[in-house]
């Protein structure tokens, strides 16, 4: 992205252009798509930078974005057709595999999110939203106790994170250890009490 973004602005300030547009165009585009997506008009946003997609069509950052504006208009294919073009400008940044994730996850696609969030890990190791996403991924396909190993390795660094503690209690459960699990939701209902989970499993914790 830092790339991307240094060969966009020495072209603002030697040309006053973007290889071909002005810097107030991408700058209004843009301006636009986000005006549209905090009103929920999402076909609207994805318009909006259409200009900028036309004369960048590899472009790592309007790729992220058009990746992610596809994805809130429920257009699962073009979003991961965006984020697979931002992966390929930038093969090392884990912001596409991330992205990447989220159709794959409103498909209820779990293995193929298992596969990209071992991508991210091996980029960086310990990327919270790449190993809460796995957990999650894990415990929908039955792995249970490697969705645990993933929580308590994250639990170590953040002991009070409820997300990762609310993905242990729920693998400890399904484990059949219900003490473990008992204990988890207990400290879950400490620090979070209006989760709905403790209705659901241990009602008798809230």
């Amino acid at each position: 992205m830092r790339k991307i973004t240094l060969f966009l602005w020495l072209g603002i300030v030697f040309s006053g252009t973007t290889w071909g547009l002005s810097y107030e165009t991408v700058r209004q585009a843009y301006y636009d798509s986000y005006r549209y997506e905090r009103e929920g008009r999402f076909s609207e946003a994805i318009r909006a930078l259409q200009v900028v997609f036309r004369a960048y069509p590899q472009d790592y950052t309007v790729n992220l974005r058009l990746g992610w504006l596809f994805y809130r208009a429920g257009r699962y294919r073009e979003a991961i057709k965006h984020y697979e073009r931002a992966l390929s400008a930038q093969p090392e940044a884990v912001e596409p595999l991330l992205g990447l994730s989220l159709p794959y996850l409103a498909q209820r696609d779990w293995s193929q999110v298992e596969k990209l969030m071992y991508r991210v890990l091996k980029i960086d190791p310990f990327n919270y939203y790449g190993r809460l996403r796995l957990s999650f991924a894990l415990r929908q396909q039955g792995k249970y106790a490697q969705a645990e190993a993933v929580c308590r390795k994250m639990l170590a660094l953040y002991p009070t994170d409820i997300n990762f503690l609310a993905e242990l209690a729920l693998n400890l459960y399904y484990l059949g250890k219900k003490e473990e699990a008992r204990r988890a939701f207990r400290d879950l209902s400490i620090l979070a009490p209006q989760n709905p989970l403790l209705k659901k499993y241990f009602p008798d914790q809230r």
